[in-house]
């Protein structure tokens, strides 16, 4: 490139275009097995029911980071894409389709809603793909997988008749969380609880062949209809009277017994009970318990249907006033109460679950707890932030039976087959031909007219669970060469809301089927909030689209601003500002690289004393960065890792350092500042590529690439090297010296190549600075340096324990200065103060590690010494003000 063709702004649209064309010819993603040690990542598959949100930016973001670097490293980094079909969600998603286009889902056969299903799923799979190519993600898309592709879907299913022939798997009729919506069962985890004001109604219940009756409070008067009993305390004086006697059921006239059972919460409405083992879980044990009759009175889609006898076919919310306004007629509603309480919402639909009996698969969840319970109490699986596995514990601990089987037509269908005329006989197996060679061993003339799959497809979890074995085909084949190489993957990148939905199971079904976890760390991500706390969300129109943002600040822009906020586990507060901030770090370093492409290195020149003095600093500096670096990486601190890389780069080598170094009124430096300003250029444009991969490789191949096909991604990541402290915090007193002085000029209103007078108080063959002045002289125009005293000055300054003064021959700023100081002296005087009750307090002084003491009493000393130096510096202005 000829050095006219570098266009002076950074245009980021042609840019990463061009260069994730450039990564994808040349195969640069992709991952075979060989002899380096392998990297993996398998991708939380997103759903595959629209467009990427601000929290798939932030996971993948942290993904693509890690995957980068390890490629640099030289490892063979293996990033494996893939999407999920997401059964509830895409099936509401195509129903809501096909509802705008006047089909009904229920008048068209199975086969015609598959065939929308799979082309909603294709459309959007490819939209998700390429808006993470558009995030720079470096997955080897060869690899993409489906969780309802064939290895995938043949994985399930194997999965699924192994576990029924454990004995793990059954068929039983259970009380579940029903969505009326989408007329499915759900699990516990896919149920959001919402605090919500609602009605508590007071009803008599009359007691059998008795005017006596009892009042029942219940916020859902429609489940009367379903009642089988009341229920009181054992040791509730106010109704010991009633044990064993019956009652009579409102409206229905239903008699039912009246039971003891210590559940009863005595405080809470009349302390009496309606049982309901139909429709409430804890009525439903009860109801075990005791023996009761079960009534449904509920349809599919919460109508009533015909055992609640009273209107039938009315929606549950309909009935539930038709209901109170029948028992007003009949004078059975006392009173009603408003009473807060948390309601369950399918997280999908976004209605209220209703609890329900029906016949479901389910999967024993005990026999495959401990090992997966183990690996992450021990940190063989380690979980970032350690926080999560107290959560984890917990659940494990008290796991429920998994019902794993859904009424959808989207999904995994059920390898299971019945006797047309009796489904109580049933036979499992993963194909048709298998299942029929099974049949005929109890039934020899039978035929598959005889027989009718099951028309349930199975939880979406039950096929992602398998997901970092399946998508390198270890459950089919557990010994082919990719899973003996790739597993067990090493980082997961994940929400913590989806621990045990996703990866409490994932560990199970690695130690089920691998004996062995399927990665070594978990790292959970925040949820992304606004500037003001709120969930993003669309319905509250807070989210950005992650398109405009990449559009208008560029995908390096955006992947720091998602970044720079995000400390891993905590929620972070994403602001657009954020995305600005990294687009301007981006021009910012498209400015240096301007600036050192166009240096001409001559080995003439002699190198200055301050650019001699600024390269020892900087490649001490980036020395030091490269360890912290290293620290936070295997800490996952990683919005760390960008803060620091943001401001060693921003600050100190564009700020400060290209302006000690450049060469006035010319472009020719010496060849010593030259080596080293390239050389730092490029080791810091290395720690950023995981960050911002698009400006880094574009700068690279510009300025370091030996041929067309040579990227940063494959160059060498910076490795920590040793580093001299002293040099570094020498040139941060010499910033502060310099920021100083440019302020004084600025406050007098003086040009910046005016030269002023510096005075130091202290002992010039002891000053530790005296070289460096050379850097303030640079950066200042320094006049003469006296090491002393001046007898008048209008502006002082302390640096450590030094004091400074630049001396104002007009003497006019002399009062502004005095209160400048009078302000300093109450301020150290406050810290002084908080420092001497900490070291006071016995408490700190016994349990604090002794460094930490001996710190604070350094601290103490060293403002004590500066105090003294500012009430000095004040009764001089004083004494000056009064001649």
């Amino acid at each position: 490139m000829k050095m006219e063709e570098i266009k002076s702004v950074y245009e980021h649209k042609d840019v990463e275009k061009d260069i994730y064309s450039f990564w994808l010819e040349n195969n640069f993603f992709k991952s075979i097995p060989d002899n380096r040690e392998p990297y993996v990542i398998v991708i939380p598959p997103p759903n595959v029911t629209g467009v990427l949100h601000m929290g798939h930016v932030l996971n993948n973001t942290i993904q693509d980071i890690l995957i980068r670097r390890a490629r640099m490293q030289g490892k063979n980094a293996c990033w494996v894409p893939g999407t999920d079909h997401a059964s509830i969600a895409t099936e509401a998603k195509v129903v809501a389709y096909l509802k705008e286009k006047g089909i009904d889902k229920r008048k068209i056969s199975r086969e015609e809603f598959l065939k929308y299903a799979w082309d909603w799923s294709k459309k959007h799979e490819n939209i998700i793909i390429e808006q993470l190519k558009r995030l720079g993600a470096s997955c080897d898309w060869d690899r993409l997988c489906f969780t309802m592709d064939d290895i995938r879907s043949e994985s399930v299913l194997k999965v699924f008749v192994d576990l029924f022939r454990k004995g793990y798997i059954y068929r039983g009729e259970r009380l579940i969380n029903w969505d009326p919506e989408a007329r499915t069962a759900i699990s516990d985890e896919e149920v959001i609880y919402k605090e919500q004001t609602i009605e508590l109604y007071y009803v008599k219940y009359y007691i059998h062949n008795s005017n006596d009756y009892l009042v029942i409070a219940t916020t859902r008067p429609e489940t009367i209809l379903a009642d089988t009993a009341i229920c009181v305390h054992p040791k509730d004086e106010r109704y010991k009277k009633y044990h064993n006697k019956k009652a009579i059921v409102p409206l229905v006239e239903r008699i039912v017994p009246i039971i003891t059972d210590e559940y009863v919460d005595m405080e809470f409405g009349t302390g009496v009970l309606k049982i309901t083992p139909a429709h409430d879980f804890n009525d439903y044990e009860i109801g075990i318990k005791h023996n009761l009759e079960i009534i449904n009175i509920f349809n599919e889609d919460a109508t009533l249907n015909s055992n609640a006898v009273f209107f039938v076919g009315q929606n549950r919310f309909k009935a539930r006033e038709l209901i109170l306004n029948e028992l007003k007629k009949r004078d059975l509603l006392v009173k009603i109460e408003t009473y807060n309480t948390k309601i369950g919402f399918s997280e999908r639909t976004d209605v209220i679950i209703e609890p329900r009996i029906s016949k479901q698969w389910f999967l024993k969840m005990k026999p495959l707890v401990e090992p997966a319970l183990k690996s992450v109490l021990n940190d063989e699986i380690k979980l970032i932030p350690p926080k999560f596995k107290n959560v984890y514990k917990h659940w494990m601990e008290n796991v429920k039976d998994w019902c794993i089987s859904r009424q959808l037509w989207w999904g995994h269908r059920i390898p299971a087959w019945y006797l047309k005329n009796d489904e109580n006989v049933f036979f499992v197996a993963e194909t048709e031909a298998e299942v029929l060679k099974e049949a005929k061993e109890k039934y020899p003339n039978i035929t598959l007219n005889d027989l009718k799959q099951d028309e349930d497809v199975l939880d979406t979890w039950f096929s992602s669970w398998l997901w970092p074995i399946s998508v390198f085909d270890g459950i089919r084949n557990p010994n082919n060469p990719e899973i003996k190489y790739y597993y067990p993957t090493n980082d997961l990148v994940t929400a913590p809301e989806i621990l045990f939905f996703w990866v409490a199971r994932m560990i199970m079904a690695g130690y089920e089927y691998l004996k062995e976890k399927p990665f070594k760390n978990v790292y959970l991500t925040g949820i992304v909030r606004d500037k003001i706390g709120r969930k993003m969300s669309k319905s509250l129109g807070n989210s950005p689209e992650p398109m405009d943002l990449i559009n208008k600040y560029s995908a390096d822009g955006v992947r720091f601003g998602i970044m720079v906020s995000s400390p891993a586990g905590n929620d972070l507060l994403f602001d657009e500002s954020l995305c600005e901030q990294g687009r301007n770090f981006a021009n910012k370093i498209w400015n240096a690289f301007r600036f050192i492409y166009y240096l001409k290195p001559n080995e003439q020149v002699i190198q200055p004393t301050h650019s001699k003095i600024a390269t020892d600093w900087i490649v001490n500096l980036i020395n030091k960065l490269k360890n912290n670096i290293e620290e936070y990486y295997n800490k996952f601190r990683l919005h760390e890792v960008v803060l620091e890389i943001y401001k060693v780069f921003w600050e100190d080598f564009c700020s400060w350092y290209l302006e000690i170094i450049k060469p006035i009124n010319t472009k020719v430096i010496d060849t010593n500042t030259y080596t080293v300003t390239i050389k730092s250029f490029e080791t810091l444009l290395k720690l950023l590529h995981p960050i911002m991969p698009f400006i880094t490789e574009k700068i690279w191949k510009t300025l370091y690439a030996k041929s067309e096909k040579d990227s940063i991604m494959f160059s060498n990541y910076p490795m920590p090297e040793n580093y001299d402290d002293s040099c570094i915090l020498k040139m941060n007193d010499i910033k502060q010296i310099i920021t100083n002085i440019r302020k004084f000029k600025k406050d007098n209103n003086l040009a910046n190549n005016k030269p002023v007078d510096l005075y130091i108080n202290f002992n010039k063959k002891e000053y530790p600075l005296i070289d460096y002045l050379h850097v303030v002289s640079k950066l200042t125009t320094l006049g003469n340096v006296y090491f002393d005293k001046p007898k008048v000055f209008s502006y002082a300054f302390i640096i450590g324990n030094i004091e400074y003064f630049i001396y104002d021959k007009e003497h006019k700023n002399i009062e502004k200065e005095a209160e400048k100081i009078k302000k300093e002296i109450e301020h150290y005087k406050n810290y002084l103060k908080t420092i001497e009750e900490k070291l006071n307090n016995k408490d700190f002084l016994q349990k604090a590690p002794k460094n930490i003491v001996e710190y604070e009493k350094k601290k103490y000393n060293d403002i004590l010494t500066k105090l003294n130096m500012l009430q000095e510096t004040l009764n001089e202005i004083e004494k000056n003000k009064s001649k």
